[in-house]
């Protein structure tokens, strides 16, 4: 089975820059020494870049929420799927009063090599919707949003023949 939970509780964000904890100086500024400040990576060492799967669960949370405009994700879907987000974020169904709707769990599992069917819980205060979204690569190798679902609450799911 190819299931796969990725996303792992985000740290918080801090507001300002971390203190000193060198005892044998003040908590003043270090020195301004271009050669010494420098940052110490190595050449081998590479940035850890984001999932697809959590960047397109984010910019749909964005859109649906009313956060971004629709025509923001033009560029990052394919076929369908600017049709479905646009008539999806015409209700506004992710705006929620007070809190700030999140991304609460994502998984997916791949169904293909180059294709990905993303689910996602999304948490606003005590309520819980549900998110699904297919992601194919491009022969650019650019990840593009294929298919856009949502969970309504009160509306039970149907399988049509």
């Amino acid at each position: 089975m190819n299931k796969v939970m990725s996303r792992k509780p985000q740290p918080r964000p801090r507001h300002r820059p971390p203190t000193r904890h060198d005892s044998r100086r003040p908590g003043t500024a270090p020195p301004r020494n271009p050669a010494r400040g420098r940052a110490r990576t190595t050449p081998g060492t590479a940035v850890a870049q984001p999932r697809p799967t959590d960047l397109f669960a984010d910019r749909l949370l964005a859109v649906l929420s009313g956060q971004r405009p629709v025509h923001w994700m033009l560029r990052h879907t394919a076929g369908r799927a600017y049709d479905d987000l646009s008539r999806l974020a015409e209700h506004g169904p992710l705006r929620a009063h007070g809190t700030r709707p999140v991304v609460d769990d994502i998984g997916y599992y791949v169904a293909r090599a180059g294709a990905l069917e993303v689910f996602a819980r999304i948490a606003a205060g005590d309520q819980r919707r549900a998110l699904a979204f297919r992601l194919e690569q491009g022969p650019d190798h650019r990840w593009r949003c294929t298919a856009v679902e949502l969970g309504i609450p009160g509306r039970p799911h149907t399988d049509e023949a």
